[in-house]
């Protein structure tokens, strides 16, 4: 026999609105809306974030604002209507990889001064973590491709006052080959104008911390292997020529993301060089 009162009443959720519970939706403009209490359809046609209001416009071109939140109807659904969310772009970074307060400002006109870098890897290192300094700076940089010749490249750029030189020189120690011809630079009658660092790496990939290529300590290459080469055969990387050696470099390099992955050594050599290049005082 059936039930003419129809099923318990208790047996559902009695209480539940007929239309369901509202549910939260962004208030996006162009859709169309109720707005219970006033009785009032229109689309939405402005929301305004700091006052917590949108306005909807009618059929009739009537426009009237209401509060953000419940008491509409979308799609005869009710609906707890919020501000929509805002799409921004990525947030402009504070810090250039070198640790400099980032300047939002396009690069300046290349000073006269410059700065040299022995090896293509240093300079490749360089330009990944202060290449952003420079630009600002207006500091150009050049491969030199090997400390021999230095002399010639000074001659040709011919430094003076306002044409100041920074150079990094690969494995700068006392007795080298590279520290004699940085004296000899020292007291030529340009040598005011130049200032010569080194480090005291090998070789530059050794400036990288090891612990970012998950080494404890760059291995110690026996004198009579490459010492590029020993590296990679510890690392188990291809070293058989050149373009391995390339390849195994651009993964050195690509851990390498600010002046954090790089050793004190080498960092503070740059930036002397950037401040000696970027200050005219002292070489009139």
């Amino acid at each position: 026999m059936s039930d003419r009162y129809g099923s318990d009443v208790l047996s559902t959720d009695w209480r539940a609105p007929k239309r369901g519970r509202a549910t939260e939706a962004p208030a996006t403009l162009g859709e169309v809306v109720e707005e219970v209490t006033a009785d009032f359809c229109g689309e939405i046609v402005a929301v305004d974030r700091d006052l917590d209001v949108l306005t909807l416009e009618d059929r009739r071109g009537r426009r009237r604002t209401f509060p953000l939140g419940p008491g509409f109807l979308l799609n005869g659904r009710p609906v707890i209507l919020t501000a929509p969310v805002t799409r921004q772009g990525p947030a402009k970074p504070t810090r250039t990889a070198s640790g400099s307060v980032a300047v939002d400002t396009t690069a300046r006109v290349a000073r006269a001064s410059r700065i040299f870098v022995e090896g293509r890897h240093d300079a490749e290192l360089v330009e990944k973590v202060w290449g952003d300094d420079l630009r600002v700076e207006g500091v150009a940089v050049e491969y030199l491709g090997g400390v021999d010749d230095l002399a010639d490249h000074l001659r040709d750029f011919r430094p003076g006052p306002g044409r100041r030189v920074g150079v990094l020189v690969d494995h700068l120690v006392a007795g080298s080959k590279e520290s004699r011809i940085a004296q000899g630079i020292a007291r030529s009658p340009v040598g005011k104008h130049v200032l010569i660092v080194g480090h005291p790496f090998v070789d530059v990939w050794q400036a990288v911390k090891p612990d970012r290529l998950g080494l404890e300590a760059w291995p110690t290459i026996p004198r009579s292997i490459e010492w590029k080469k020993g590296v990679c055969q510890h690392l188990g990387w291809p070293h058989r020529d050149q373009a391995d050696i390339a390849r195994a470099w651009k993964q050195v390099l690509g851990r390498v993301s600010s002046f954090n992955d790089l050793e004190p050594a080498l960092l503070g050599r740059v930036e002397e060089l950037i401040d000696f290049v970027t200050t005219d005082q002292g070489d009139r």
